[in-house]
């Protein structure tokens, strides 16, 4: 578990500006907007996105608490200042089974589109990305942190462990094609080239504890069933060995393969009225380089040790561990493994008013592009280890000006009931500026946040 989260650390360093997709979504078909949707519309001729500068993005989340829940100096405690293990006691017992943790953080490399001919947009590019997820397991925070002295006859569940994080780069092309005035589809072929992968899902089995009868107690492991696979994680001496830079810097043909796609469409309904909806990420990563994998699998009843003082059983230690070993299957191997990229789904639908221009003196009809607002609602799901997760967001998006664009959002997900998210798209001369953040009223305290994210880039767009 500590090397578990030491990893988790070491991929989470450097999430300092964070990406709200929400946002992102659908608004004011920014060219990072292919990427969530390969159907979206485009009215450029063609866009160069400025290199690792054009999309850097986070999104760091955590439910059931925060990091001032555990941290901060409230008074707690006897003596000056905050005792640490009565608020970490108090977080872990504010958790419910289905609480986790994730970060995902990606940066664009490069970034281009073209548009082919009057139906077709082509886009390429390439980006790094890593993503972290691992649950909250109460059972197990609260055997650790106090024992199992106190909760006899209580089953500790190991299945509310799992931990799944990659590092990747990611090689894509991507078409959109206008098929009439209403309908614009799309798709997207990716090529994933992993550096570092820790997977741990899907594992079964209980510990218990209960008085005994020729010791005070017997302990329990019942159908444990508990696998970890690794890929860039240790080195040659079996000692993790990874760093934030050595991660990212094997993102390009890395040695682990995979392959993927998304697909996507939008469709007026009428001149006011817009449906969209996207696949991202239908895929799989293959890992074969570097690989460390652990297996444990049985039953086992442990009632304690029996000391003998007159030194006729001296091995004690070496006979439990021989007799453990005799009940539970340990093994460990350098096999190869796939996992499934997480798959995510947008949705949208879009109420257009307040028209403000003629569309009949655009060379390119786009309906969105005749409307100063416009009202809606977004569906969004990511398929994770514990299930499809959603998030809800209504939003209000205000066209100021020819050049400049802003869009409100309201999100209710598994972080937070109040997520109030701001973006705004500002293009001067062939350059546009995009900014987004999200979770607004808690920037003034992120630490008692469950939620931060915001997002930034830079292209050229030529009309």
């Amino acid at each position: 578990m500590r090397r578990i989260i030491i990893l988790v650390m070491v991929l989470s360093i450097g999430v300092l500006k964070a990406q709200n997709k929400q946002i992102l979504y659908g608004f004011d078909k920014i060219p990072q907007g292919l990427l969530l949707n390969p159907g979206a519309e485009t009215t450029y001729k063609y866009h160069v996105g400025i290199p690792f500068l054009s999309g850097a993005s986070a999104n760091v989340n955590i439910s059931g608490m925060t990091v001032a829940d555990v941290f901060r100096d409230d008074g707690v405690g006897v003596f000056v200042g905050t005792d640490f293990n009565i608020k970490l006691r108090n977080a872990i017992a504010g958790l419910d089974k289905s609480d986790y943790a994730y970060a995902n953080t990606q940066i664009e490399i490069l970034n281009g589109g073209y548009k082919i001919n009057n139906r077709d947009y082509l886009s390429v590019g390439f980006y790094t990305e890593a993503d972290v997820f691992f649950t909250l397991p109460k059972d197990l925070f609260t055997l650790i942190d106090e024992g199992n002295a106190a909760y006899l006859n209580k089953v500790f569940s190991l299945s509310d462990v799992s931990v799944k994080a990659d590092v990747l780069g990611v090689l894509h092309a991507g078409i959109s094609r206008r098929l009439n005035s209403q309908l614009t589809v799309g798709a997207r072929f990716k090529i994933y080239s992993g550096s570092a992968n820790i997977t741990s899902t899907y594992n079964s089995g209980t510990f218990t504890t209960r008085q005994g009868e020729d010791n005070i107690y017997v302990h329990t492991l019942n159908n444990v069933d508990a696998e970890v696979n690794s890929s860039g994680i240790y080195n040659e001496d079996d000692e993790v060995d990874i760093t934030a830079g050595s991660a990212f810097g094997g993102t390009f043909l890395g040695g682990n393969f995979g392959l993927g796609f998304d697909v996507g469409f939008t469709y007026h309904y009428n001149e006011q009225v817009e449906f969209t909806a996207s696949l991202v990420d239908i895929g799989f990563m293959s890992y074969s380089k570097n690989i460390r994998n652990g297996v444990v699998k049985g039953n086992y009843t442990f009632s304690g040790v029996e000391f003998q003082y007159d030194g006729s059983n001296p091995d004690y230690w070496a006979d439990l561990e021989n007799d453990f070993n005799d009940n539970v299957n340990r093994e460990e191997n350098n096999d190869s493994y796939t996992v499934m990229r997480p798959i995510k789904f947008h949705s949208s639908t879009r109420y257009s008013f307040g028209k403000s221009r003629n569309n009949a003196n655009c060379h390119d009809i786009t309906f969105k592009d005749f409307y100063d607002n416009a009202v809606g609602v977004q569906l969004y799901s990511v398929l994770r280890p514990i299930g499809p997760r959603f998030a809800f967001t209504g939003f209000y998006e205000r066209k100021f000006s020819k050049n400049l664009n802003t869009k409100f959002t309201y999100t209710f997900d598994d972080f937070s009931a109040t997520n109030i998210g701001v973006g705004l798209s500002l293009n001067v001369w062939k350059l546009n500026v995009y900014g987004m953040v999200d979770n607004i009223f808690k920037l003034s305290d992120i630490a008692d946040a469950n939620r931060a994210t915001a997002q930034i880039g830079i292209n050229l767009i030529f009309n």
